[in-house]
């Protein structure tokens, strides 16, 4: 009975809702009006994790745990990512013994194209294709 009730008191959470910004500049502000203050600007595609909404503003969160308020008009569910580490290999393949076939340096932007367990598929906005590994990335 007190281990049901215990069970009962623990929320049950799905997976953090995640946005993308959808234009090529946005404002990332303090709160949530365009009264206050420009913390950040954002590029297209940037990957956010949404804290809450009070209105047409969403609370979000980026990959180095920044928080502020966006529109929520100027975001998409587009599934983007970004580097987290200093450097990361982009290969042919989801594994290690696929060809290298480039590198990216903290904080680049990708579009999410296809997710595996370890590895994900990505393209950035000049075109290149690859996988990286998914530890090595902040997104969905």
């Amino acid at each position: 009975m007190l281990l049901s009730l215990l069970f009962a008191l623990i929320p049950v959470t799905g997976a953090a809702k995640m946005v993308s910004i959808a234009k090529d500049e946005v404002h990332l502000r303090s709160g949530p009006s365009l009264k206050n203050e420009i913390k950040w600007v954002l590029g297209r595609g940037f990957p956010l994790q949404v804290v809450k909404s009070r209105g047409q503003w969403l609370q979000v969160r980026d990959f180095e745990n920044d928080v502020g308020w966006v529109y929520a008009s100027l975001t998409r569910p587009t599934p983007h990512m970004i580097v987290k580490t200093k450097l990361v290999n982009i290969r042919s393949g989801p594994g290690k013994k696929y060809k290298i076939t480039g590198q990216a340096r903290y904080g680049v932007v990708f579009r999410t194209l296809e997710r595996s367990k370890y590895w994900v598929k990505i393209k950035h906005e000049s075109g290149t294709t690859g996988w990286v590994a998914r530890r090595l990335l902040w997104g969905w």
